[in-house]
């Protein structure tokens, strides 16, 4: 139901100036080509393993590229690329974000009980920093991947009172509180993610859902038409970009309720998959 980044094509653009210089996502390695097969995607995280690395490597660059990884859907390299990276560093706040993304990535194969703990470890780092409220609502997603709803709830709880003003927290909230039949609850949380900014069309048909249990047919009517008109003007948005119209910058994604640290996330494709059930 949502747009699929990985479906959009991006511009093409002015081209390149003679003579071109080349480019590449990550940090450059000597390679010979005659020992390795260059487009072997197992020779980035080979290059990385902890043995090859000279003492005192760049943990930020470690975790650049285990986040390059994440943007090319190498979710696989990227867990252990992250985890290099976050072991490497002494630096708490590079450490969390590194541990955090990790749980992205596991996320994103489905790797829940692996999720939830690289987001733990990520907070017994620091349950209070800047990143706290998005490793919070993370973990509240694969708890309820993993079936473990209330400690879902619980977390998702703690998101919001880390950060009141992430509205995806809230999102989140009210979804979770919206599968305990807690309507009431979960429509005030829905609102205030709206007024925080976070307007998606699966948040409004999740409001809908929370109006029908609570009898209010007539206004769940008109979220409905609203989520439909806001999915029909994001689908001709992509149209128009497909045609032509410019690229749009996407970050990686987290699965479903969860983000990546420093990135803006792809967030409901798991939810779509229900709602269409």
């Amino acid at each position: 139901m949502t747009d699929n980044s990985e479906d959009h094509e991006f511009s093409e653009g002015q081209g390149f100036d003679e003579p071109y210089e080349g480019f590449d996502l990550g940090p450059e390695f000597d390679i010979d080509p005659s020992e390795v097969d260059p487009v072997d995607s197992r020779v980035l995280t080979d290059l990385l393993d902890g043995e090859q690395l000279p003492e005192g490597a760049d943990a930020e660059r470690v975790l650049e590229i285990g986040l390059e990884y994440m943007r090319i859907n190498r979710h696989e390299q990227a867990t252990e690329t992250l985890e290099r990276a976050a072991r490497l560093t002494a630096d708490d706040r590079l450490a969390q974000e590194a541990w955090v993304n990790k749980g992205v990535a596991h996320a994103e194969l489905e790797e829940y009980d692996a999720a939830i703990g690289a987001y733990k470890e990520g907070l017994k780092i620091d349950d209070d920093s800047e990143h706290a409220a998005t490793a919070e609502t993370n973990l509240a997603y694969a708890l309820w991947e993993f079936g473990r709803t209330e400690e879902a709830l619980e977390h998702a709880e703690r998101a919001v009172e880390l950060d009141p003003r992430f509205g995806q927290a809230w999102y989140n909230r009210g979804f979770f509180l919206n599968e305990r039949g807690l309507a009431e609850d979960a429509v005030a949380a829905f609102d205030n993610a709206i007024r925080l900014g976070y307007r998606s069309a699966d948040l409004l048909e999740e409001k809908a859902l929370a109006l029908e249990q609570l009898g209010e047919d007539e206004r769940a009517e008109e979220v409905v038409e609203r989520a439909e008109q806001l999915r029909a003007e994001n689908e001709q948005e992509l149209v128009d970009q497909q045609s032509g119209g410019g690229a749009r910058e996407e970050g990686l994604g987290g699965q479903g309720l969860g983000e990546a640290i420093d990135a803006e996330p792809r967030n409901d494709q798991e939810f779509d998959d229900r709602l269409r059930e």
